[in-house]
C-alpha cells in the first residue's frame, strides 16, 4: 500500500457526494442553552442513540451500521459521524433527527475504528483491516476527498489528532506499537513498542505529552509526542482500555474493565492519586465496561457498560455513581454535545 493515497469523493461514496444541508432543529454551536445530548453508539444492536442528560432518557435510536464502534460529534454539533467497524464505512448522521445523510466507503477490508472529527472540519478514522489512516477531508461537501497513511503496523485501532491537524498518532494492538504520522510532509511514519496491547490513547490539552494505556501490561504511558520516547510508566488497574483526560489538563483516567474501576492519574507527578470503584471486581464481567468520557465541564464521567447496556454517569468529585443511563444493545463510542 503506498504511503498516502489520495481519492475523490465520487470513488468512494456509496451516498452519493452532494453537499448535505444542515438540518432544521439541530444543536449547534451557537445553541449554547440547550440541554447537552449523549450520543451512544450500540455494537451489538447496530444503533444509534440519543440521550437527553437532564432527564437522563433515551429519546430517540435509529438503526446504524453493522457494528458500530466510536463516534464523533461535527466541530458546529450539527452531525454525528459513526466507525462502522463490521463494514468499510463511516456513516454520518443529523445530531437532531438520526437519518443517516452520508456513507463514505474507506475501501475493502476497512474496519473503522477510533474516530475523530476534528475542529479543522475533517475527519480522521482508523482502518484496522487495512493498517492504515484516514483523513477525510470536506466530508459534508461536494469537495469531498479522501487521504490514506498507512501506518505499517498491525491492528491499528484508536487515535489522537494535533490541534493542528499536521500529526495523527494511533495505538497499534496487532503489533504493541504506538505510531506517530506525519500528515503533512509525507515522511515514513515513527513507531515505538508501549507496553503489552497498547490501546487507549489522548493527547494533553496543551500538546506536550501524549498519553497511553496498555491493557495487557496494566500500565500508562506519557510520551514525547515528537520523539516517541516514553517519559514516565504509571501502574493503573488491572486491563486499562481507555485513558481519557479531564478537560482541565490535570488528571487522566483508565477504564480499568477486570477491575470495574477507574484510576485517577495526576498528569503533573505521574501517578495514580485515586480508584473510583464504577461496578467493582465482583460487578466487572456483569458490566464490562469500555469507553470513558468526561463532560466538557470536568465535572462528570462517562462509562460505556457493554454487558449490560448502560452508561454509568459518575461525579468526579466524590467518585460515586449518579444514574445508569440505558441505551441500545452494547452501547461502546460516545460523544457529548453541549
Amino acid at each position: 500500500m503506498p504511503e498516502l493515497l489520495a481519492l475523490t469523493g465520487a470513488m468512494l461514496l456509496a451516498a452519493g457526494c452532494a453537499a448535505v444541508p444542515k438540518p432544521d432543529g439541530a444543536a449547534g454551536a451557537g445553541n449554547v442553552s440547550a440541554p447537552a445530548t449523549l450520543f451512544v453508539a450500540g455494537k451489538r444492536g447496530n444503533t444509534l442513540s440519543k440521550i437527553a442528560l437532564e432527564s437522563g432518557e433515551e429519546v430517540l435510536r435509529k438503526d446504524s451500521c453493522t457494528n458500530p464502534h466510536e463516534l464523533a460529534t461535527s466541530p458546529d454539533g450539527m452531525f454525528v459521524a459513526l466507525a462502522c467497524y463490521g463494514g468499510t464505512t463511516v456513516d454520518l448522521f443529523s445530531a437532531a433527527t438520526l437519518e443517516r445523510v452520508a456513507s463514505i466507503d474507506l475501501g475493502e477490508n476497512a474496519r473503522p475504528h477510533g474516530i475523530v472529527w476534528h475542529e479543522s472540519g475533517d475527519i480522521f478514522v482508523t482502518a484496522e483491516g487495512r493498517g492504515s489512516l484516514f483523513r477525510i477531508a470536506g466530508p459534508l461537501t461536494d469537495e469531498r476527498a479522501l487521504f490514506e497513511f498507512a501506518t505499517g503496523k498491525e491492528g491499528s485501532h484508536m487515535l489522537a489528532v494535533s490541534a493542528d491537524a499536521k500529526t495523527a498518532w494511533t495505538t497499534d494492538l496487532g503489533s504493541r506499537t504506538v505510531t506517530r504520522i506525519d500528515l503533512v510532509t509525507r515522511r515514513a511514519p515513527s513507531s515505538v513498542t508501549v507496553g503489552e496491547e497498547p490501546e487507549g490513547i489522548a493527547l494533553a490539552p496543551d500538546g506536550g505529552t501524549l498519553w497511553v494505556s496498555a491493557r495487557g501490561s496494566n500500565q500508562a504511558f506519557a510520551l514525547d509526542p515528537v520523539t516517541m520516547k516514553v517519559r514516565e510508566t504509571v501502574a493503573t488497574g488491572r486491563f486499562p482500555l481507555r485513558i481519557a483526560i479531564r478537560p482541565q489538563g490535570d488528571v487522566a483516567v483508565t477504564s480499568d474493565l477486570m477491575d470495574g474501576s477507574l484510576s485517577v492519574i495526576d498528569l503533573d507527578g505521574a501517578k495514580v492519586v485515586r480508584t473510583i470503584r464504577v461496578s467493582g471486581p465482583e460487578a466487572a464481567q456483569d458490566r464490562f465496561q469500555v469507553t470513558i468520557l468526561w463532560s466538557d465541564d470536568g465535572r462528570r464521567i462517562y462509562v460505556a457498560e457493554t454487558a449490560s447496556d448502560t452508561i454509568a454517569e459518575v461525579d468526579y468529585a466524590s467518585g460515586t455513581v449518579l444514574r445508569r443511563l440505558a441505551a441500545g444493545e452494547g452501547g461502546d463510542g460516545m460523544a457529548i454535545l453541549p
